[in-house]
């Protein structure tokens, strides 16, 4: 009764989370120049979530209110001043080893965007996706499990040549995933959701690090709000949403970093399947994603986390670049956030099962991290207050919002289903691994 009492509070405060405001400003040259995020109305007075640039990069957000009656601009601008100074960002980027124009030219790529039922959406994605100032690429679009014909139709009527069309009919992200890598042409291959706009240098981000550095098997990049119109998606970002922060990091194997001892099996802070891309021939060489892993398999998530460790175990480095940034729709209802709760819990214990399983050999190295692990897996689903009462996201790590205990508690249940879903999925018709 009491929990139950409890749960009901935290959902009322939840619904009295007002909406916020998604911007854009860049700090390049002498004049700011102020954009709405995508699909946004232009910035009024409010909350502002702001994503600040400076010569076209992204460096940093904050959280500002624009009070009513003031130019949104100038008072964004006078707030974004601090954020990420030039010689900051520099530094930055020399840390994370590459940067888009240190290696040459990007290489030649493939984009593979995996889709179900969701045509409206994926119009979305693939115009922005054509958008991309890259100098060589395709698009392969990936229809799994299709019920209508609507996204065939969809890329044959508006697309034509310019997008492939490939149907898997087996369920499943990481199938969809695989049968994408299959298609590929390019020498990387890039993966992003039909949620997402990419931002026009997206591609070209993500992809320049494989140029600058041939050991590189993996690199990732932001994912940051298109909307926070609803208490889920305000609720979602103020615990940091999708987002890695603003350093460009690179992972590398043979000089595990000092402040992850958990390294390699804590993959969720690499990076996330809406913003990955790989090495194409690195990728087949580790057998792709793990077909029994992904959303629309019993082990409800999981598929990027295993791709990311498998490539990190053969001895390639992984790099992550914030300059590599897509916009993502977040979901919308307390309803979406309780699937989401118990499907990560369950991805993230599904992929480490999948990863022991396919590579026992990493067995001692996982038993040996595994007291940490489990402290680590408390943190995580702990019930995380709020660190200010602000009452909207803003610099990322910034907890605006309490969490709530019911998504703490499917977390863990999910978390503890994991290992089974998965050996659930191995036994469905096609999906083991052999």
């Amino acid at each position: 009764m009491f929990r139950r009492a409890r749960t009901q509070e935290e959902i009322r405060r939840f619904l009295a989370i007002g909406a916020v405001q998604v911007a854009e400003l860049d700090l390049d040259g002498a004049k700011a120049a102020l954009r709405p995020g995508p699909g946004s109305p232009p910035v009024t007075h409010g909350e502002v979530f702001l994503l600040v640039r400076r010569a076209g990069r992204p460096v940093g957000t904050l959280l500002a209110r624009v009070p009513e009656g003031a130019d949104p601009q100038a008072v964004l601008t006078e707030a974004a001043v601090g954020v990420a100074p030039e010689a900051v960002t520099a530094e930055a980027a020399m840390a994370g080893g590459v940067t888009a124009g240190g290696g040459g030219e990007p290489p030649y790529a493939s984009v593979v965007v995996a889709t179900r039922e969701r045509a409206g959406q994926l119009a979305r994605a693939l115009d922005s996706l054509l958008a991309q100032e890259h100098p060589r690429f395709e698009i392969v679009v990936v229809d799994n499990a299709p019920v209508t014909g609507d996204t065939r139709e969809l890329v044959e009527r508006k697309y034509g040549e310019r997008v492939r069309y490939v149907c898997e009919p087996a369920p499943g992200l990481a199938v969809a995933h695989n049968r994408g890598l299959a298609a590929a042409r390019g020498e990387v291959i890039a993966f992003t959701d039909d949620d997402v706009v990419a931002d026009p240098r997206w591609l070209a981000e993500l992809t320049a690090p494989f140029a600058a550095d041939p050991r590189l098997g993996c690199a990732t990049g932001l994912i940051l709000p298109a909307r926070l119109r609803t208490p889920a998606q305000v609720l979602l970002e103020s615990h940091g949403g999708f987002a890695k922060g603003f350093t460009p990091t690179t992972y590398d194997p043979a000089d595990p970093p000092r402040d992850e001892p958990l390294f390699p099996f804590t993959a969720g802070r690499f990076g996330s399947g809406a913003n990955m891309a790989f090495r194409t021939e690195v990728l087949r060489s580790v057998g792709g994603f793990d077909p029994a892993t992904g959303a629309g398999t019993p082990a409800r998530g999981g598929d990027d986390l295993y791709g990311f460790v498998r490539v990190l175990a053969q001895g390639h480095r992984l790099h992550y670049t914030p300059y590599a940034l897509v916009w993502h729709h977040h979901r919308e209802t307390w309803a979406d956030l309780e699937t989401q709760a118990y499907g990560y819990g369950a991805g993230l214990t599904a992929y480490l099962t999948a990863v022991l399983v396919n590579r026992p050999a990493l067995l001692p190295a996982f038993l040996a991290r595994l007291p940490r692990g489990l402290a680590h897996a408390r943190a995580l689903t702990e019930v995380r207050g709020a660190d200010t009462d602000s009452g909207a996201p803003g610099a990322h790590g910034a907890r605006t919002h309490p969490w709530p205990r019911r998504l703490s508690r499917l977390q863990r249940r999910g978390m503890l289903y994991g290992p089974l879903g998965y050996l659930r999925a191995r036994r469905a018709p096609g999906r083991g691994r052999g």
